[in-house]
């Protein structure tokens, strides 16, 4: 199935903007299994999920189209075909359409082959916006948001905690920094990343779940995209991973006694001279 006129050439009018929200699945587990070949993970038989960050994306475009009063939304992700099930979760939601990128040459990509590919699909969606979570948590990199906007050349703001204004053509946010927030005012199309504090991700309802378990995916692999097999994938990955190791288990910790900070400092003290760590501060003189 490829994407409707509708879809690809949404209202771009004052009432409406094309959404497209980039989403990943990730291991549900903490037991998670590496292929001592590749150094990736490996997904086939693992309890996945929607990346949780990508979840308030997903919200997000939600409550942005309720805001327009019309528009459209599309989640995107790329992975293996079991991926359908978090598309099919995001549409019991209320989105409208979704694309799987699926493709065994897109398999083990890096950061940027990722960003690289999604954007070849974005091109493809022609979107008003595209919103996605600050970072997933199996890799925790925050670099897949940025990267898209890099290979677009489109402007992004990251870690969007809340969209003060929004039209087709321009937006204003606040984006969280560590001491506070700053107020950004960007033209659109553009890429957001946001945080968990911009909203509260909603359940999907019975009738949701009714019309996500007959929807159609559009499913596309590298040939339907204007990409070289060169630059996607494990192949095309600038960045490798040359060993993964679990970091050994430290012992030796303890308790330091005291009744007060002063006393459990002074005690401090004296364990760190006894095992030779800090010394008393006298000299021999000879």
């Amino acid at each position: 199935m490829i994407l409707d006129e509708e879809t690809r050439n949404c209202d771009r009018g004052i009432d409406g903007v094309h959404i497209i929200v980039c989403i990943k699945q990730v291991p549900y587990t903490t037991e998670v299994r590496i292929n001592p070949e590749t150094n990736t993970l490996i997904r086939e038989g693992v309890e996945s999920i929607v990346n949780p960050y990508d979840m308030y994306a997903v919200e997000e475009a939600l409550r942005i189209r309720d805001r327009l009063g019309c528009g459209r939304i599309t989640v995107l992700s790329m992975g293996p075909p079991q991926v359908e099930t978090a598309l099919r979760e995001c549409l019991a939601l209320g989105v409208d359409a979704a694309v799987l990128l699926c493709d065994r040459a897109f398999a083990g990509a890096d950061t940027w082959s990722t960003s690289l590919t999604l954007s070849a699909a974005l091109r493809r969606l022609d979107p008003g916006l595209i919103l996605a979570g600050k970072q997933a948590i199996d890799g925790d990199t925050a670099q897949v948001g940025p990267g898209i906007a890099c290979h677009l050349d489109l402007p992004q703001v990251c870690y969007v905690s809340r969209i003060c204004e929004i039209t087709a053509r321009n937006a204003t946010v606040e984006r969280l920094l560590d001491h506070g927030h700053e107020r950004v005012h960007v033209e659109l199309p553009a890429v957001l990343t946001v945080v968990k504090e911009i909203n509260e991700p909603r359940m999907p309802s019975l009738k949701g779940k009714v019309r996500a378990r007959g929807a159609n995916l559009t499913v596309w692999g590298r040939a339907d995209l204007d990409v070289d097999a060169d630059v996607v994938g494990l192949a095309g990955s600038p960045t490798a991973v040359n060993r993964i190791f679990c970091p050994p288990q430290r012992s030796g910790g303890g308790l330091v006694p005291g009744g007060s900070a002063a006393e459990v400092a002074g005690n401090l003290v004296k364990r760190l001279r006894a095992d030779g760590v800090l010394s008393d501060g006298r000299e021999s003189h000879g």
